[in-house]
Order: structure tokens, then sequence, then C-alpha cells
């Protein structure tokens, strides 16, 4: 069992290398948007 365990990391380690090289980097997350406040008054004019 611990044979399968040592194949299987190799093999997710193989196919991140394979995806980086193909699609580059991982990607950093994306920034959390910053909410606008908004003047609701001066828009139901």
């Amino acid at each position: 069992m611990d044979h399968i365990d040592k194949v299987l990391e190799k093999l997710k380690e193989l196919a991140r290398k394979l995806i980086e090289a193909l699609l580059g980097p991982e990607a950093e997350p994306e920034a959390e948007l910053i909410p606008i406040p908004v003047d609701e008054r001066s828009r139901r004019r």
C-alpha cells in the first residue's frame, strides 16, 4: 500500500508540473472588491 501512495504522489507532482508548464504558474487569487459608497439622494432626482 505504501508503494501505491508513493506512485500517486509522483503522479500528482508530475501532473502539477505539466499543468504549470502548459498554463504558467498558479494564478494569484483575485483581490476582493472594495464596495464604493454611492450617494442615493442624487440619483433620485
